[in-house]
C-alpha cells in the first residue's frame, strides 16, 4: 500500500471520477477528505464503506467551492484534521452547454469559479503545505477539452484549457521540491450522469442502450469505450507513485484516441 500514512483530499468525491479516486487511493492506504454535495446519508454511507473496506481513516466536508475561500479553507480543514495533506485532487466541476451567442454569463461565471479558480486556489493553498512536509502530489481533472473543443461549451472548454496551463506553471515552479503537478484529460466516462444521458437519449430514439453508447463514442473517440472511473483512479495512483517522481507539467489523455484525431 504505496500511500500508507499519507491523506489524500479529493473533491467533487461524492459521486463519479471523485470517488472512483477516492477508492483508488484509500485502496493504497491513503486517509480520504471526501468533498462535494449529496444526499447526507449517501454520503455517511461512503465514508463507512471507504474506512471499513481499505482500513483508512476518512472524512468529509461539504465547503463550497464556488465561494473565493472555500478551496483554502478546504485545504487548511484536511491539514488540521489530518496532520498532513500529501495529495491532493481536484476533480469537482459543472457543465452548461449553449451557443457562445447565447451563453448565460452567471454560468460562465459559475463555471469558472468551481472548474478553474477553485483548482488555482487550491493549488495556492496546498503548495506551501506539501513544500513543508518535503513530498506532495497534485493531479488536476481536465478533460479532453483541456486540450481540443467542441461546440457549445466555451465556459468549459475555456476553463479546462485554463487548467492545463495552470498545471504545467505550477509543475514548473514545484519541479525541486518534490512535488508533481499533472492533469488527467479524459474522454467520455462512465458515470451515473452519463448514464441517465444514455437513458434518455435511448428513451427518445426508441433505440437500446448498447446503440446509444456506440452513437455518443463515436461522435467524439475512435475507440467505442468509455473510460471507468476506477481506471482513472489508477491512473492517479500511478501518479503518486516513485515510478511516476519524474512525471510532471504533463497534460495525460486517458480518452479512447479522442485528441489523437
Amino acid at each position: 500500500m504505496t500511500l500508507r500514512g499519507k491523506t489524500a483530499l479529493v473533491t467533487g468525491s461524492t459521486s463519479g471520477v471523485g470517488l472512483g479516486v477516492a477508492h483508488a487511493l484509500a485502496a493504497e492506504g491513503a486517509n480520504i477528505m471526501l468533498n462535494g454535495f449529496g444526499d447526507a446519508e449517501v454520503i455517511r454511507g461512503i465514508q463507512r464503506d471507504l474506512a471499513s473496506q481499505y482500513g483508512v481513516d476518512v472524512d468529509y466536508d461539504d465547503v463550497d467551492l464556488m465561494h473565493v475561500d472555500g478551496p483554502g479553507t478546504l485545504v487548511e480543514a484536511t491539514h488540521s484534521r489530518f496532520g498532513s495533506l500529501d495529495v491532493l485532487v481536484n476533480n469537482a466541476g459543472i457543465q452548461h452547454v449553449a451557443p457562445v451567442e447565447t451563453f448565460p454569463t452567471a454560468k460562465w461565471d459559475a463555471i469558472i469559479a468551481l472548474n478553474l479558480t477553485a483548482v488555482f486556489l487550491g493549488m495556492r493553498a496546498a503548495i506551501p503545505i506539501m513544500k513543508g512536509q518535503g513530498w506532495g502530489r497534485i493531479i488536476n481533472i481536465a478533460s479532453a477539452h483541456g486540450l481540443v473543443a467542441s461546440s457549445h461549451k466555451v465556459a468549459y472548454v475555456a476553463a479546462k484549457h485554463g487548467v492545463v496551463g495552470a498545471t504545467k506553471v505550477a509543475a514548473i515552479e514545484v519541479a525541486n521540491d518534490n512535488i508533481t503537478v499533472n492533469a488527467i484529460c479524459p474522454g467520455w466516462v462512465l458515470t451515473p450522469l452519463v448514464e441517465q444521458q444514455l437513458e434518455e437519449r435511448a428513451r427518445t430514439t426508441g433505440a437500446d442502450i448498447a446503440e446509444e453508447s456506440n452513437a455518443l463514442l463515436a461522435e467524439k473517440q475512435p475507440m467505442l469505450q468509455f473510460t471507468s472511473p476506477d481506471a482513472i483512479g489508477t491512473l492517479a495512483v500511478y501518479l503518486c507513485s516513485d515510478a511516476a517522481r519524474t512525471v510532471t507539467g504533463s497534460p495525460i489523455s486517458i480518452d479512447g484516441g479522442w485528441v489523437a484525431q
